[in-house]
């Protein structure tokens, strides 16, 4: 008990220096014992999807979230795994996929700041199909790895990543967070531009900076969706 307080109370003194002045939001609604996380804001300014992971603390679980939005137009889900009965640690697991894309209007500074509330980890059983035929049950075939880059003034900077031995990569996506109490606008958004190549499964980010960033913690997360493996 006692390692699980020093645990805890380190993880919530990390949590609260990350959320900042953030609105109340509901991501431990009805849990006793959790850490709040808060994201950057994404921008998500087109129909194409942006997602975003955001991880707890080590051993632990994501219990709940929540979102800010800019705009009611921004469309918000996560990704989740199927199992039963839906609850932490079966549904989800120390890290929170956001997937966020602008369905109505335009609006290039259009984005959303996840919010996920972390509980400890105490396991949790898996599910035995029963049925007489060859069938499996739903597992985790692909693993999203993600990677962070921090955006650099009037600078440009360069992140490499692969999936890990065994494993070929699926699908690639890219998103801009901006960390603060209230969302960027359109100078800052308009002022991170990335680029990205992909040559044998190996990914190439290249982020380019203006000068409007200065002063502020802005960052780029590279995902890949990465197949087959262990």
């Amino acid at each position: 008990m006692r390692r699980l307080a020093l645990v805890l109370a380190a993880a919530c003194a990390a949590a609260l220096a990350a959320a900042g002045s953030a609105a109340a939001t509901n991501e431990c609604k009805g849990f006793q014992v959790c850490v709040p996380v808060a994201g950057p804001w994404v921008l998500a300014p087109t129909r194409a999807e942006t997602q975003w992971q955001l991880s707890c603390p080590k051993s632990f679980v994501v219990g709940g979230l929540d979102a800010e939005l800019t705009t009611r137009a921004l469309d918000l889900v996560f990704r989740a795994k199927l199992g039963s009965p839906v609850n932490p640690g079966i549904s989800t697991s120390g890290a929170a996929v956001f997937l966020g894309r602008l369905a109505l209007g335009s609006d290039p500074a259009a984005s959303f700041r996840p919010h996920i509330g972390c509980i400890p980890a105490s396991g949790g059983g898996g599910r035995v199909p029963t049925a007489a035929h060859r069938t499996f049950p739903p597992g985790t075939p692909t693993t999203v790895r993600a990677g962070q880059v921090a955006a650099r003034a009037g600078g440009t900077r360069r992140l490499v990543r692969v999936c890990k031995a065994g494993e070929h990569l699926i699908a690639v996506s890219d998103a801009v967070g901006f960390y603060g109490a209230t969302p960027p606008t359109r100078a800052l958004a308009g002022a991170v531009h990335v680029g990205r190549s992909v040559a044998h499964g190996r990914v190439t980010l290249v982020v380019r900076s203006g000068a409007a960033i200065a002063g502020t913690r802005t960052v780029v997360q590279l995902d890949l969706t990465c197949a087959g493996g262990s």
